[in-house]
């Protein structure tokens, strides 16, 4: 091997073990200065007081819309909704569900078991949720591959583990469990976990009433329903650690039931786009969420209002900054789309009701590009991909990155840990190619000093402190993008 080949295999050890960056590292880019002041005016309008925090179905929603609506009609947009009785703003309902009521019987031999209805709390995610005469099935720790005919109309029993997230109770639920009712350690109480509870969850309008069905019992009511014929939850639990442990049918059945109060909240998406050449030959998609908190801190604080400057005016302004650029350009090929999203704060709300109602088949989008809290890099940091990996859209990322002479982090540098806090996640679950291409997470660092600090706070203000040397570049690069992604001799065909 001679010296050149041992440096070039050096150079590629070195590739292998940090972040590979790709693209001419040359100069640095001349910064444009007027693009970063219209980033800015954007920002300073969507984040002001006079918004409220663009919470969905409040004043600020209206206004956050009108000023959008407004920008893109006038740089030549046209709606992107495809549905004349709704222009421009796509109507999404959401509900926000609080626990309402909670009933839960045991029988054994058809007799009924005595037990505080206060030991025992029963929640669901629909209108209503019921489950009669179901029998009882320990799973011990709920960790092995269960099949549907084990699950199927019973109510799974779940011991408590140190860290609780859901994931385990989730699974069950979609092996096809009843319920589950998961017995406490004894560390937590019926109380507190009713608490943690009590706050109104959202999703999408929907006309079904039942929903998962998930209960909660203390481990000493638990106890007095397994004393009457000789168990104990000491020998469940013993008997749940061993390593050939099978689930189990306890000798009793339950009926349970769980309600919510519903309140419901009409919202839109707004969606423009730029006709293209050949509607045909599919669509790119350009998205970013328009919502935030409201109200997020109560008095005596300051500031009480989450303005969302970062998160997401500024996400806001490089997508119109990206539909101006492109709709000054020569006609595209592909139509080029452009979505603003609500509810992504409540769980990717707004981009889960594109996905299931979108106004072209989701199978023609060659492409989807997300923009989420860019302001975060200074000019010339290296791009990183959210969803690295998960698409075949990053060789041909690169190519563009290559001819705009950007940097582009071609190995994982921990920016995928995010791609499920995004609404590229939304898209990506129904199978639309979707990345967030952006030097915010370019320096993972910075973004993490954001998360630590301003984010979700009332400090994410509109301040003339707010780095827009990136956000400036990375509009820039998305412009490159929509005109590679949109011609069709480049990218002939869907990319999936």
């Amino acid at each position: 091997m001679n010296r050149a080949s041992r440096k070039m295999n050096r150079i590629a050890l070195i590739c292998a073990a940090v972040s590979c960056v790709l693209g001419t590292p040359a100069s640095a880019a001349p910064r444009d200065k007027a693009l970063e002041a219209a980033l800015r005016a954007h920002i300073t309008v969507l984040a002001s007081a006079e918004y409220g925090g663009r919470e969905p179905g409040t004043d600020g929603e209206e206004k956050t819309l009108r000023y959008l609506g407004r920008k893109w009609f006038e740089m030549g947009l046209q709606s992107g909704t495809n549905d004349p009785g709704h222009e421009w703003f796509k109507p999404v309902t959401l509900v926000a569900r609080e626990p309402a009521g909670s009933t839960a019987m045991f029988m054994r031999k058809g007799k009924p078991i005595a037990l505080p209805q206060a030991e025992v709390l029963m929640l669901t995610s629909g209108q209503r949720s019921l489950l009669t005469n179901a029998p009882l099935l320990f799973v011990g720790k709920g960790q092995a591959d269960y099949s549907r005919a084990e699950l199927a109309g019973r109510v799974a029993v779940l011991l408590s583990g140190a860290e609780d997230d859901g994931k385990r109770q989730d699974s069950l639920l979609r092996a096809g469990a009843g319920a589950v009712l998961t017995v406490l350690d004894g560390e937590r109480t019926i109380a507190e976990v009713s608490a943690r509870r009590k706050r109104s969850g959202y999703a999408l309008a929907s006309e079904k009433l039942g929903g998962d069905l998930e209960g909660f019992i203390t481990n000493e009511a638990f106890e007095s329903l397994l004393s009457p014929v000789g168990q104990s939850l000491a020998a469940l639990e013993r008997e749940a650690s061993a390593p050939a442990f099978a689930p189990r049918a306890l000798d009793m059945t339950a009926t349970l039931e769980a309600t919510t109060r519903e309140t419901r909240i009409k919202t839109h998406n707004l969606i423009g786009k730029i006709a293209g050449r050949k509607p045909d030959a599919g669509a790119v998609l350009f998205l970013a969420h328009w919502d935030h908190f409201g109200q997020c801190a109560e008095p005596p604080a300051e500031n009480l209002i989450c303005n969302g400057a970062i998160d997401n005016a500024s996400g806001l302004a490089g997508l119109t900054e990206i539909a101006a650029r492109l709709a000054k350009g020569p006609a595209p090929d592909r139509d080029i789309y452009f979505l603003a999203t609500t509810a992504e704060e409540l769980g990717l709300l707004g981009a889960q009701a594109f996905a299931e109602n979108p106004p072209i088949p989701l199978t023609s989008f060659v492409a989807a590009f997300n923009l989420d809290s860019i302001a975060i890099a200074p000019a010339n940091t290296p791009l990183a991909i959210v969803g690295l990996g998960m698409t075949k859209l990053d060789p041909l990322i690169a190519q563009v990155a290559k001819a705009e002479k950007r940097k582009l982090i071609t190995a994982d540098n921990g920016a995928n840990a995010y791609v499920k806090r995004q609404d590229g996640w939304a898209l990506l679950k129904h199978d639309v190619p979707t990345v967030m291409v952006t030097s915010a997470y370019g320096d993972l660092a910075r973004m993490e000093k954001y998360f630590e600090t301003d984010y979700h706070r009332p400090t994410d203000i509109a301040s003339p402190k707010i780095e827009l040397g990136g956000a400036a570049q990375d509009v820039q690069f998305h412009v490159a993008l929509g005109r590679f992604f949109a011609d069709t001799r480049k990218v002939p065909a869907a990319v999936r």
